[in-house]
């Protein structure tokens, strides 16, 4: 499609391309929202339908978060390096656990009882990602700044013009 455009119209698309989402990040995004969702249906099932783990809820609960914990993380290593494809990425992937954990409070009747409701956990999810982001690109911006040098070249006019003729 870039290699029909002529090109300076190609070498705008370039330039503006990093600051696009791309197929990459909303393959991360539905997969990461698909096993985040899994994980809230699997925790939810065996908390609520096997009574053999009971005596072992605390296990059981520490195992889930985590596995939640680790399905989180796949879109900010991912995207470490670019921050809006982390952030596109993580929120859709957010939104469509969101979406899964609306339908789980209709089957589960004291869900957003005993947990958070589903705005909560959509603003919490969308300061991590968020946040996770600006601190990739703060980062990126400083270490690029450090490949610059701290002084600024001196030039043979500002030597001329430090004392003024009186």
């Amino acid at each position: 499609m870039i290699e029909s455009l002529p090109d300076a119209q190609a070498a705008a698309v370039r330039a503006l391309t990093p600051a696009l989402p791309t197929r990459a990040g909303l393959k991360t995004g539905i997969f990461t929202g698909a096993l985040l969702s899994l994980d809230m249906i699997a925790a939810l099932l065996a908390a609520n339908r096997m009574p053999v783990l009971e005596k072992h809820a605390l296990e059981r609960n520490v195992g889930f978060c985590g596995l939640f914990v680790i399905i989180m993380l796949i879109p900010i290593f991912r995207f470490l390096h670019k921050p809006v494809q982390l952030f596109g990425s993580g929120i859709l992937g957010w939104g469509i656990f969101i979406v899964a954990y609306n339908l789980a409070g209709m089957y589960f009747a004291n869900l957003f009882s005993v947990l958070r409701s589903p705005l909560d956990a959509l603003l919490e999810g969308a300061l991590i990602y968020g946040v996770t982001a600006v601190v990739c690109w703060v980062s990126a911006m400083v270490l690029q700044a450090r490949k610059q040098p701290f002084v600024p070249r001196r030039r043979s006019s500002d030597f001329i013009n430090r004392f003024p003729e009186p």
